[in-house]
């Protein structure tokens, strides 16, 4: 089982340095520490492991460390910075878990680029030697690229040529569109083995700045400095501890402090409940520091998040996820607005931040996802985004025979009205009424009200709303129609619907790149018996099967 729960005393692939406003990021890969057997992870190169480290120092950079307004990301080592996704690695994995990988090495990305937008924790790459590959696409990730000019480092995206598939984080996206790279030279630079170096990578700009050797800490130090001089995080502050999560599995019950999932094997579900805070949360911004880790809001958004790791590459057969919540509306509705309250705190911001990045993971997530609304929940404000984020939405309407409980209903907060922008920039309130803004308007107004089943589907915010007559029926025909369909299609489908509206760098990292790199991981020239990935360093040339359809 892959555990994604890790701590900086723990890494053994990054080196975490703190010099005031700057924290250096260095990567050391220890090539006998790949998480799974059969491969070693050579120059600097990666595989989950290695990145479920850098996801952690991000996050934690972000809430344990407030005095950092810039981040060096680089290399331990002298003479290669990184050569990408280790293609022993790949070459090994199953396909669920190529894709499984791409996609969390892409939200750890887009992570980085959070933490820079929103947070105002610049990212810096200093690209101290060859940078290959994945190497370059988390480079890209950062704010303002430096690379040393010795003569021998180079950036490169030799996925095509060497390979036979894409640069799978998107790599191709952010060429053009967040670097502005002209096409025809992001064309001969993504088919060149070797790459790029020195001035004619500056002037395409696939770097921002080149450096020589004898210059280059004072260099990089000053750039850093300068752009944590710019920041707004706050240099006094006392940061919380991002404490170990408390997660038991007990046969096939998972359970967390605040969240709760048991599988169903045989309908290839996973039943997962989300409870509300068991009491009103603090109002008091210092009340708020001093529970840190255990506020219930980014409590319960971490362990989400833990949850949708865990079942993602642990059990990539559970195909159905079905979100009920459970407990008192009225502490989550509070919770919303603690945090609306306190906005402008850096705590309470990183907080607001980090359920958005967890929402966007459900989003993102191949899996249906159904919400049953039910006496006794609580799907309000932040918690109905979890029903919003749903591929579909049942309510009952009333109460089952012999429940004493008042019949179910839902409650819109301010924050479901901006706070948690999907991928595609939009709210999930916003998505479900695209191109039907009179939709959303009639919407807008029951802010705040209790509605019941039959007001919400009057106004659109759930999909059915059967008796309890039908509730059984309904449900289970609905689960067991998606057991029996095929996961391809469906994973097809529900990607394609969920992001209505604009598109985005980040929609199309995962709507366009995702499902291409998807494809062609299934493909003879990539992974078959003479495939790229099966042959490269044997020595032996591919086959490739030379038809374009």
């Amino acid at each position: 089982m892959i555990d994604f729960r890790t701590a900086p005393e723990r890494y053994r692939h990054w080196r975490l340095t703190l010099n005031g406003a700057v924290a250096t990021l260095a990567l050391d890969v220890d090539p006998e520490g790949g998480i799974n057997p059969g491969y070693e992870l050579k120059l600097n190169s990666y595989d989950l492991g290695v990145d479920i480290e850098l996801n952690d120092a991000v996050q934690r950079l972000r809430f344990e460390h407030p005095e950092v307004g810039a981040v060096i990301l680089t290399s331990a080592n002298e003479r290669v910075f990184c050569a990408g996704a280790n293609i022993g690695m790949l070459s090994a994995s199953s396909h669920a878990h190529k894709v499984n990988f791409c996609k969390f090495t892409n939200e750890t990305r887009l992570a980085l680029e959070d933490a820079s937008a929103h947070s105002r924790q610049t990212y810096i790459c200093a690209i101290n030697g060859p940078c290959a590959g994945g190497g370059y696409e988390l480079a890209l990730a950062a704010d303002h690229l430096i690379l040393i000019d010795d003569g021998a480092s180079s950036v490169s995206l030799p996925e095509i040529p060497l390979l036979a598939v894409l640069p799978g984080t998107g790599g191709l996206t952010r060429l053009v569109d967040k670097r502005s790279v002209r096409r025809d030279r992001a064309d001969f630079f993504c088919t060149v083995e070797e790459g790029v170096r020195g001035k004619r990578a500056l002037e395409w700009n696939l770097v921002d700045e080149i450096v020589p050797r004898s210059k280059w800490q004072d260099a990089v130090m000053a750039r850093a400095g300068a752009m944590a001089a710019a920041s707004d995080r706050p240099a006094g502050a006392a940061g919380i501890e991002l404490s170990p999560l408390k997660r038991t599995i007990e046969g096939e019950r998972i359970e967390y402090s605040h969240l709760a999932c048991v599988i169903d094997r045989e309908l290839m579900a996973a039943h997962i409940t989300v409870r509300a805070p068991a009491a009103t949360p603090p109002t008091e911004i210092a009340a708020i520091h001093s529970e840190g880790a255990a506020f219930w809001p980014l409590a319960v958004a971490r362990e989400l998040e833990d949850l949708i790791f865990h079942l993602r590459f642990n059990e990539c057969e559970i195909g159905t996820w079905l979100m009920r919540t459970e407990g008192e509306s009225e502490y989550v509705a509070a919770a919303d607005a603690v945090l609306a309250t306190h906005a402008s705190d850096w705590l309470v911001r990183e907080i607001t931040l980090y359920i958005k990045r967890t929402l966007k993971r459900l989003d993102l997530s191949a899996r249906s996802i159904f919400a049953f609304i039910e006496p006794g929940s609580c799907f309000t404000g932040t918690l109905l985004e979890l029903a919003l984020a749903a591929d579909r939405i049942y309510m009952l309407d009333g109460a089952f025979d012999g429940d004493n409980r008042p019949p179910a209903t839902i409650r819109m907060t301010p924050a479901n009205f901006g706070s948690y922008p999907m991928a595609n920039g939009l709210s999930r309130l916003e998505s479900r009424f695209f191109g039907d803004p009179a939709a959303l308007a009639q919407v807008e107004p029951e802010t705040g009200r209790a509605l019941n089943a039959i007001a919400a589907e009057r106004l659109g915010l759930v999909t059915f709303a059967p008796d309890d007559i039908d509730w059984q029926d309904e449900t289970r025909i609905a689960v067991e129609e998606r057991a029996a369909f095929s996961p391809d299609a469906l994973t097809g489908m529900e990607a394609s619907l969920r992001f209505a509206g604009p598109e985005t760098m980040e929609s199309k990292i995962f709507s366009r790149l995702s499902a291409w790199q998807n494809w062609i991981f299934q493909r003879p020239n990539a992974v078959g018996a003479e495939g790229t990935l099966k042959l490269y360093g044997s020595g032996q040339r591919p086959r490739f099967d030379r038809e374009r359809v």
